[in-house]
């Protein structure tokens, strides 16, 4: 018996749609795969971007309802526009932002994309021929939790938001876990009317959205590398919700991607400073705790002239940059100095710890705008086995990624997480603006080891000034 497509209900149009999904999905994994390395991200960003531009495009002219109908010429045009509204305003911004700012401009695409996915399981919900009620309602919770978290994450990275450590708040948010699983059997489990049904679905909304801010409230500043890519998953498991009520696999293969890249992400985060996810979801760490210790010996600075000669003279220097050397946006200067002593012989490493700034790859991103060499940026676990053999290390606006009480004070709230051993060195030499603490709000042991010695001023100025000694030597 032969059947053909016209018989089955499937069109050539449902057809070269689907295949246009299959060529976006491998799109996105070729994209992931170029983002993997900082000199290809640029390139697999446009790959991605070209994967989601086609399943759009071909989504619009192709797609057809249940009851074959296309997309009507005025969907059409208000589709358009706001696509082309949306290119045009995240374009303005992407322009304008600064990169200091780049975590926050993040929290925003995670909020904006969590938003997006919880409206259509609202709108959706009611819907009569929505036969995916439960994923609608996780769709529901998990976008608003995502929307309201990466609100909160965007208020605390821009110091709009401050951090409530209340003992309270963990048992509130429990409570409000439970009430959001239980509203969620409730509306699958009984047979309720429809008006009923809709309240219920704007209360679990409501909750979802509270849970979302009360959830991120508690945790401090160096915890939100870990919590915007823990957000970013949940933006992406949101959308791919999206995608099974639609029954469209490209919001559901690019949900997958997103949520399990975020999830992957958030684990490796969570490794790299020690800790639990449950750590931090509920430890508080990193914000408003009092600082812990006492000031151990004295604080002993150096002169530009100094540096520049104990610079110039070492044969090897290891740079380790922190979110102090993105808010002077001094990358650029930082990169100057880097060719100006190699052309002196010395070799110039970047020591790069995994939580080093206020996003996953902070740090990378910012190296790379001022065209650093990808090579020369070495990950902690590379670079720590050198330092013992390292003439200087220059640290750059970090902190707690430096700090030994990691390693050797077990009061320590940062204590076991890895850091860069910048304290075994032979020399030290950390640019600072005072002797503010780090987002761990604790003392840091090494301003006041015997090896080193501060150079305070904004780092931008300070490494200009380093750049016109050196090369008067």
């Amino acid at each position: 018996m032969n059947t053909s497509l016209q018989d089955l209900g499937v069109t050539s149009g449902d057809v070269w749609l689907e295949i246009s999904y299959l060529v976006a999905a491998i799109l996105f994994v070729i994209g992931l795969k170029l983002m993997s390395h900082p000199e290809s991200a640029r390139k697999g960003n446009l790959w991605a971007a070209g994967g989601m531009g086609l399943a759009m495009i071909t989504t619009l002219f192709l797609h057809r309802g249940e009851d074959g109908s296309t997309i009507g010429l005025n969907n059409i045009i208000i589709i358009v526009f706001a696509i082309v509204f949306g290119s045009i305003m995240g374009t303005l911004i992407a322009k304008k932002i600064k990169m200091t700012a780049m975590p926050q401009l993040v929290s925003f695409f995670n909020a904006t994309g969590g938003a997006a996915s919880a409206l259509v399981a609202l709108m959706e919900y009611s819907n009569p021929s929505n036969d995916s009620a439960l994923v609608t309602l996780l769709g529901l919770v998990i976008g608003a939790i995502a929307f309201s978290g990466s609100m909160i994450a965007y208020g605390k990275l821009d110091g709009k938001v401050g951090d409530i450590f209340a003992g309270w708040v963990k048992y509130f948010n429990m409570a409000l876990m439970l009430i959001t699983i239980a509203l969620m059997v409730y509306l699958l489990a009984f047979d309720i009317d429809q008006s009923t049904q809709t309240l219920l679905a704007y209360a679990l909304l409501a909750i979802a959205i509270i849970y979302g801010v009360m959830f991120v409230m508690p945790i401090g500043g160096a915890d939100m590398p870990v919590v915007i890519s823990l957000l970013n998953s949940l933006t992406g498991i949101a959308a791919a919700m999206a995608g099974f009520i639609y029954h469209n696999q490209a919001m559901i293969l690019g949900g997958i991607f997103v949520g399990s890249a975020g999830s992957i992400l958030t684990i490796l985060m969570t490794k790299a400073m020690n800790r639990s996810l449950l750590n931090v979801i509920i430890g508080s760490f990193g914000g408003g705790g009092a600082a812990i210790g006492q000031e151990h010996g004295n604080i002993k600075e150096i002169t530009l002239s100094d540096a520049s000669v104990l610079l110039s003279y070492s044969q090897s220097v290891v740079i380790v940059p922190g979110y102090g050397l993105a808010v002077a946006q001094a990358q650029y200067a930082c990169n100057d100095l880097v060719k100006l002593l190699e052309a002196k012989g010395v070799d110039v490493k970047f020591a790069i710890h995994p939580v080093a700034g206020r996003m996953p790859g902070h740090m990378n991103v910012l190296l790379a705008e001022a065209d650093v060499p990808y090579t020369k940026l070495v990950e902690m676990d590379s670079i720590n086995p050198n330092m013992p053999n390292t003439d200087v290390t220059v640290v750059i606006g970090a902190n707690d990624v430096v700090n030994p009480a990691a390693n050797d004070d077990p009061s320590s709230p940062i204590y076991g997480m890895p850091i860069i051993k910048a304290h075994e060195s032979k020399n030290i030499i950390v640019m600072k603006r005072g002797m503010g603490k780090g987002y761990a709000g604790i003392e840091n042991f090494l301003f006041f080891n015997d090896k080193t010695r501060m150079l305070f001023g904004n780092a931008k100025d300070s490494i200009q000034a380093l750049v016109n000694e050196i090369k008067e030597l």
